[in-house]
């Protein structure tokens, strides 16, 4: 034994064979099935205020025990309209506007507000590029881009016309919506929601995401950043699926290899990441142990998940897909399947909502591209009984500006729209409102950690209780903000 083995042995003699030793048993359960605290990893950093770090048995289970609310949700979808969806053609009607089109923007309005390529700009108002109406019982008045959101799931949904943001570029802006700052390396919403909940799935990830592109806007990119796990354990990370072609590369065994060869490697290198763990005490170790039991796990199921034979032709309808071809509409179909396997957050990326020009035939056009499969995910999902207990969520990281660019909208952050059903949701419900322009939210104002305060409630948690300890700070989602906006839920 060299001298560096002897001291670290000197150091580390008492840790290293009691509690080390201990955690190497709780290590090797997850050849079965997570049996400790997702926390305990050894790090000393990541705790939940007021709570235990007790061990639960079954799949892994995160560090809210017991919730500190009765909840309403276990599962969550996440429709998210990348690029800026201008609330002024889909649920957000401005008469006003209409009557103002082409006339100078008061610069009441205006002054002082952050604007971002039509800084120094004459602003003219432009008006609704497409009628609304009213739909359902309730009335819900949404745009005629969506027929099939308004004639279906009107009375499922609240809108809310008055959230605003901190962010005007679009990566900060999808930043600040994920991870509730606007710098980047803050775990996501999602990582949040299985650090505190855990998972209901051993052989697929808790967190999936999911990414198409249409073919009518700009098409942003969306970096994996908004979808990190940041100070949080990396096993809380979210998992992108490629829409086409294999989910998940390298997932097929190698040409000769059988399961029972695999698990013998999956074992011995568990068997020596424990063994390492022992000396340099990583709490990135676990993550990978776990990676490598549920890449093991996912090649049997995600095949099965992607094989849609046992989907009804009338269900293939309703959505509009035969599946594995990439749409928007294809990830809807597999969310639903994710979500009845017990993923808990599935986030689908749509990339087509940049309208800085032609919005009226482009808007309509990326209308289309989601409009049949969001309202089918609702309907599958409340014909299943899943809704109930299933949050969704629709929106983008900002809307648009009431002011032309062109024949298009720039970014507009201070006022625009999202909807929200099931989990708990009052459906049929309006909530908030701007002004009669469309420009500042002003009535019943929402901010985004005020989203994911209700969220995380919505699931049992109380946003202030749910930290992390990094750097010397006790970090948690909506960092100092944040309001349960209880009008929403049924």
């Amino acid at each position: 034994m060299n001298l560096l083995s002897r001291r670290l042995l000197a150091r580390r003699a008492f840790l290293g064979r009691s509690a080390r030793g201990l955690g190497a048993v709780a290590l090797a359960a997850l050849q079965h099935a997570w049996g400790a605290d997702p926390t305990s990893s050894g790090a000393g950093e990541g705790q939940l205020q007021g709570q235990p770090r007790a061990a639960r048995p079954g799949p892994w289970r995160g560090v809210v025990t017991p919730l500190h609310f009765p909840a309403r949700a276990k599962r969550c979808v996440w429709l998210y309209m990348a690029g800026g969806m201008s609330h002024l053609e889909t649920f957000d009607y401005k008469p006003k506007l209409a009557e103002m089109h082409g006339q100078p923007m008061p610069e009441s309005v205006t002054r002082g507000q952050q604007i971002a390529q039509l800084q120094g700009q004459e602003l003219r108002c432009f008006a609704p590029q497409h009628p609304f109406q009213r739909w359902g019982r309730s009335g819900q008045e949404i745009s005629t881009v969506f027929p099939e959101i308004g004639a279906r799931i009107a009375d499922e949904i609240c809108i809310i016309r008055s959230l605003h943001t901190d962010a005007i570029n679009h990566d900060p802006a999808h930043t600040f919506m994920n991870t509730g700052a606007l710098v980047s390396g803050r775990p996501a919403v999602g990582s949040w929601l299985l650090y505190g909940l855990g998972s209901e799935t051993e052989s697929l990830p808790g967190f999936v995401v999911m990414v198409s592109t249409g073919k009518y806007g700009q098409s942003q990119p969306i970096a994996a950043r908004q979808w990190h796990s940041g100070f949080l354990p990396g096993r809380f990370q979210g998992v992108e699926f490629r829409s086409k072609g294999d989910p998940v590369l390298y997932l097929a065994s190698p040409a000769g290899t059988s399961a029972g060869r695999q698990r013998d490697v999956v074992r011995a290198i568990e068997t020596l990441d424990m063994a390492h763990d022992a000396v340099v005490d990583d709490p990135e170790i676990a993550t990978r142990i776990s990676q490598y039991e549920t890449a093991f796990r996912m090649q049997t199921a995600v095949p099965e998940l992607m094989t849609l034979a046992d989907e009804p032709a009338h269900i293939l309808a309703m959505y509009g897909t035969q599946g594995g071809d990439g749409s928007f509409a294809s990830n809807c179909l597999l969310a639903r399947r994710l979500l009845e396997r017990g993923v808990r957050f599935v986030q689908l990326y749509h990339r087509d909502w940049d309208h800085h020009g032609k919005i009226k035939e482009h808007l309509a056009g990326t209308a289309a591209e989601v409009d049949r499969a969001a309202a089918a995910l609702v309907s599958d999902l409340r014909q299943r009984g899943l809704l109930d207990d299933t949050l969704v969520v629709f929106g983008s990281e900002f809307g648009r500006t009431p002011m032309a660019q062109g024949d298009g909208r720039d970014h507009h952050l201070a006022g625009f729209s999202v909807w929200l059903a099931g989990g708990g949701i009052r459906g049929g419900l309006t909530y908030g409102a701007t002004d009669e322009l469309g420009y500042h939210a002003v009535e019943q104002r929402v901010a985004v950690h005020d989203i994911h305060a209700t969220l995380l409630y919505l699931f049992g948690i109380d946003h202030l209780k749910l930290t992390y300890r990094f750097q010397g700070r006790d970090f948690r989602l909506t960092d100092i903000a944040g309001n349960v906006l209880h009008d929403l839920l049924a």
